[in-house]
């Protein structure tokens, strides 16, 4: 599997008013076009594998609860903003795409990182498709690595408050540390000539293109591109 030249339609296609992000209509719209789907899993209290970016609920369902203290059955009560649609499971989504397009999946932030690798690769286990899996969290990312031969990548991002840690968080001792096969930076700092040495050895994907100027202008800076679908689409 080339790990370059891929457009990726991140959180599938959607707009969040008719069609939510990491829905399963999201994913549907970019398997009919035949364009590769990243999503993001975490665990609920009861320990199900869902479709979910945020750690909070409010944004997305109007409720201001932690996603990891909420069980799936109580998340069935619950729809994606205006839309009647629900917060999809990780089964009904690789049910949904049947090995049709690749899937890039994020591995939220946890401190149960056995138990979520664990459940993710059986979940995967007889997948007939191609994915990538990654995650913010290096410990996640080093414990793929070490457990599985799936393509394994860490995403890099700055934090604001921290310049120290924003350093240590995209050094090459992290790097090291994780092994990726493939790293997922901010295009906040993406032109970085320190970010940029990293891809003479590894795969660099960017994230989050808006539209197509966007598009050209990382072109340069990335091998594969992160993209909200819909304002690409439309510019």
């Amino acid at each position: 599997m080339s790990l370059k030249g891929l457009t990726i339609a991140h959180r599938g296609i959607f707009d969040n008013k008719e069609v939510a992000e990491n829905s399963l209509t999201a994913f549907k719209r970019a398997k009919e076009l035949n364009i590769p789907i990243e999503l993001d899993v975490q665990l609920t209290k009861d320990q199900t594998l869902v479709v979910f970016h945020d750690i909070n609920l409010k944004r997305m369902c109007g409720i201001d609860k932690y996603l990891e203290d909420t069980t799936y059955q109580e998340l069935q009560t619950l729809t994606l903003l205006t839309t009647k649609e629900k917060i999809p499971t990780l089964n009904e989504v690789l049910n949904l795409i049947q090995g049709k397009v690749l899937l890039d999946i994020e591995i939220k932030k946890t401190e149960n990182v056995e138990l979520i690798c664990q459940k993710l690769k059986k979940e995967l286990e007889n997948y007939p498709g191609e994915f990538l899996l990654k995650s913010f969290q290096p410990n996640i990312v080093r414990h793929l690595k070490k457990t599985t031969k799936h393509k394994t990548g860490l995403l890099i991002t700055t934090f604001p408050t921290s310049k120290i840690y924003s350093y240590l968080m995209s050094s090459i001792l992290l790097i090291k540390y994780c092994n990726p096969d493939f790293i997922a930076i901010n295009k906040k700092i993406i032109k970085k000539k320190r970010i940029q040495h990293y891809r003479k050895k590894t795969p660099m994907f960017v994230w989050t293109i808006t539209n197509k100027k966007e598009l050209e202008e990382y072109k340069n800076y990335a091998d594969s591109y992160l993209c909200n679908y819909l304002p690409y689409h439309n510019n």
